[in-house]
């Protein structure tokens, strides 16, 4: 019998946000080494899905972001997760942006985070990928130093592709973050292009080499306008990317108006992002067409809010925010609402 995660919330929420999370980690870690994963979370739920050539046990997956090293990979699949996601890496080590950079807003079920792919860098991260065991499969996301300039970004998401490729079962684009200078200039136009191109070429030299196909992924922001989506949906299946992930956290403040915290700069996640995620997935269904892989991700705090991403035209769905307010018992619920889907 899992221990209720309403016993331990106020004191994790009692600590500086980023202190919880970096203690959350290592308990998650230390219980389940000891074998002790299930007094966080219950049994996987089974319900297994095809998908990119993938079998997932389960649709529910952990999103990039809440372990950036991949130093837990094996204690948080042990939660339940049908799919694990980690990063996002950069191709060198970065301390990210000051702090505080991390802010709760329990009225509204959210957070902003300004983080800024604070992490260790390829080297580090790829140490950690080698040493876990797969239960279940690795998404590894990739980004762009934040020194790098954004004309020569695509050297650093080139550099990130060639190194974690090997060990990937699924790589993701993550040209969404607001964290970063400029970055989300990358979801645009001729950036867009030149950046899917260059990937889409070298993902194929790196297939034939290492006799694998791995499916390469785009995470999207939230804050597009409709003829941007559209837009980005048909460069999508112009280069032959094969699959999106929406969204990411958004600028909006909608919601979360008048909160303490509400004013700090950053991505906003949780509840109140769920129904511009779900507008953003419903949008891609209807332009990219039945069969396209989306993995719905943004304000899923309960089972209801999961089924909705499914009915928006999502295929998998990625929890992070809901996990900070409901802890691991989240999992197995949507998990199990998804069943059968």
């Amino acid at each position: 019998m899992p221990i209720p995660y309403a016993a331990a919330r106020p004191l994790l929420f009692a600590l500086e946000p980023e202190v919880a999370h970096a203690l959350t980690l290592r308990t998650v870690r230390l219980l389940h080494a000891a074998g002790l994963s299930l007094l966080l979370a219950p049994a996987r739920v089974n319900d297994p899905v095809q998908l990119l050539g993938l079998r997932f046990p389960n649709r529910v997956g952990l999103a990039a972001g809440l372990d950036k090293n991949g130093e837990a990979i094996d204690a948080l699949a042990a939660l339940g997760f049908g799919f694990i996601e980690v990063g996002t890496v950069t191709p060198l080590a970065q301390p990210g942006n000051p702090q505080p950079r991390l802010f709760r807003l329990p009225q509204a079920q959210a957070l902003i985070n300004r983080m800024g792919f604070n992490n260790d860098g390829l080297d580090a991260f790829l140490r950690h990928v080698r040493r876990s065991r797969r239960e279940v499969p690795l998404g590894l996301n990739i980004g762009k130093n934040a020194a790098t300039p954004i004309e020569r970004a695509l050297d650093d998401y080139l550099a990130g592709l060639r190194a974690v490729h090997e060990h990937a079962d699924y790589v993701t684009v993550n040209v969404s973050s607001p964290n970063t200078r400029n970055l989300r200039q990358l979801q645009s136009d001729d950036a867009l292009e030149n950046l899917l191109g260059g990937l889409a070429d070298e993902r194929a030299r790196l297939a034939d080499a290492q006799g694998r196909r791995v499916p390469l992924l785009l995470k999207i922001a939230p804050d597009l306008e409709p003829a941007q989506i559209d837009a980005l949906a048909d460069a999508l299946l112009r280069h032959r990317v094969d699959g999106v992930i929406a969204t990411n956290t958004t600028l909006s403040r909608d919601g979360v108006e008048g909160l303490r915290h509400a004013s700090e700069t950053g991505g906003l996640s949780g509840a109140p992002l769920r129904a511009r995620s779900d507008a953003v997935i419903a949008q891609l269904r209807a332009r990219l067409g039945v069969g396209y892989p989306i993995i719905g991700v943004g304000g899923i705090v309960d089972a209801a809010a999961a089924r909705a991403k499914l009915d928006a035209g999502a295929d998998l769905v990625q929890l992070y925010t809901g996990l900070i307010y409901r802890g691991p018992q989240l999992v197995a619920d949507c998990a199990q609402a998804l069943a059968s889907r």
